[in-house]
């Protein structure tokens, strides 16, 4: 087993961070590397973090400082309450004990400097992560399992099957404490571990190698659909203002494999992970793409997806919508609106032009105050230049004013005739005449 660890491999390092639980998987990766690590210069360094959750977790903690103490290897100790964050959180004991473990590992390899943080994951451990992926829906990139190196989380025994590393240990005559909740049953993987697995076994004993090769093929086609995304992610994305906002239309142009794994690296890249990310939150979205209904959205795990005509739009939340407003404009003065733009209000004798942002009327046809407010259903409105009248909200459709936007639009209002879509069209209403007269002119700052 000590051929696992190449030694030009690790002359490259100067120091390996060794997760150690205190079972047999951990204590037998941490002998083997103290074993080959003195030649190749690279330096040891063990992190242990009690969960919290047995209440002999404690004494494991002892346990693993007092091997690294024997075998004068420096050890740092840690302390999360998982039952809580899960609590908090909404996750599993599992999901809630992982991310626990994966911040609390990074954070000493940070502070102390080392490059690798090795991980006792091994065959047997690919295996039923493969199961339990496949069971809860994963699509083939989950089913791809766990990487055997991936950033700085190294796993050398991936190769290896359990009963190796307890030979091993036996043959070594090494000391480990067995986790007595990996017997049980109230966890999904200890019922693939104890009833599932063993029954598939029974049908083929190869069981294990075969998946292990599986895995590798599948890693292998990652990467070459990874180096896809490089290449054709960057078309797709319009903007990272607000979220992320890709094109529809290329999206709709690319075979279907290709798509639905640019909506997951979109999916990724937004939230920064995909869990509890499944297939059928990836089919929703293409659902919602590929859908007749120009704007809709919908609720993902941990984000919020909508179509707007064009585009498909990632937020991390929902937008939230302004208030209805309804205020008096100064005539003259200026007004300024919910989203910090002014009005402002000029009376003058003479026309200048008008523009989106500028409109002019007759001040001697405006007879009753006017109003911003934002628009309401049943809003009808007379676009200058078309015959008669429309509903705005039809308007909006035909303009592809998005919903977030039309809660914004302030509309110019005398009475109940619109004037003017500030700053998008005026209506037909109290053309400024060339005749003279009071000119009322307003301008979008």
């Amino acid at each position: 087993m000590r051929s696992l660890f190449a030694p030009a491999e690790l002359a490259e390092l100067k120091s390996i961070l060794v997760a150690v639980s205190g079972g047999v998987d951990s204590v037998v990766l941490l002998h083997l590397l103290r074993t080959v690590a003195p030649a190749s210069g690279v330096e040891l360094r063990v992190a242990h973090l009690d969960h919290q959750i047995r209440s002999e977790s404690g004494a494991d903690a002892e346990f693993v400082r007092d091997l690294c103490q024997s075998w004068g290897l420096p050890c740092t100790l840690g302390s999360s309450d998982v039952p809580r964050l899960a609590k908090e959180a909404g996750l599993s004991l599992e999901m809630a004990g992982r991310q626990a473990r994966r911040s609390f590992l990074q954070q000493v390899a940070e502070e102390r400097g080392c490059e690798r943080i090795a991980l006792a994951h091994h065959r047997d451990d690919q295996l039923e992560t493969f199961f339990l992926r496949l069971v809860r829906g994963s699509g083939v990139s989950g089913l791809a399992a766990m990487r055997p190196l991936l950033g700085p989380w190294w796993r050398p025994l991936l190769e290896i099957g359990r009963q190796q590393i307890l030979d091993y240990a036996e043959q070594q005559g090494l000391r480990w404490v067995e986790d007595a909740s990996n017997r049980d049953p109230s966890y999904l993987r200890n019922r693939l571990r104890h009833q599932l697995i063993p029954q598939l076994e029974q049908i083929n004993p190869q069981l294990g190698e075969r998946l292990g090769a599986l895995t590798t093929q599948l890693q292998l086609e990652e990467d070459f659909w990874q180096q896809q995304l490089e290449q054709v992610f960057p078309s797709l994305l319009l903007s990272c203002e607000d979220g992320m906002r890709l094109d529809r239309s290329r999206l709709l142009e690319l075979h279907p494999a290709l798509r639905r794994r640019m909506i997951r690296e979109a999916l990724r890249q937004l939230r920064g992970d995909l869990q509890r990310i499944a297939t059928e939150h990836l089919l929703a979205v293409e659902q919602l793409l590929c859908g007749a209904r120009s704007q809709a959205q919908l609720d993902l795990p941990g984000c919020w997806v909508a179509r707007r005509y064009g585009q498909l739009w990632l937020r991390l939340e929902e937008p939230e919508l302004p208030p209805a407003f309804d205020f008096e404009l100064p005539v003259p003065g200026e007004l300024t609106l919910p989203d910090g733009r002014v009005l402002r209000a000029v009376l003058q004798a003479e026309q200048e032009g008008e523009s989106l942002r500028i409109a002019e009327f007759s001040l001697a046809e405006l007879h009753e105050p006017l109003r911003v407010r934002s628009w309401q259903p049943g809003d009808r409105f007379a676009p200058q230049g078309m015959a008669g009248q429309k509903r705005l909200k039809r308007y909006f459709s035909d303009q592809q004013v998005e919903l977030e936007e039309r809660a914004k639009a302030p509309l110019l209002v005398y009475g109940e005739t619109i004037l003017w879509l500030v700053g998008l069209r005026r209506s037909c209403h109290a053309p400024a005449s060339l005749r003279g007269g009071a000119i009322l002119r307003l301008e979008l700052i």
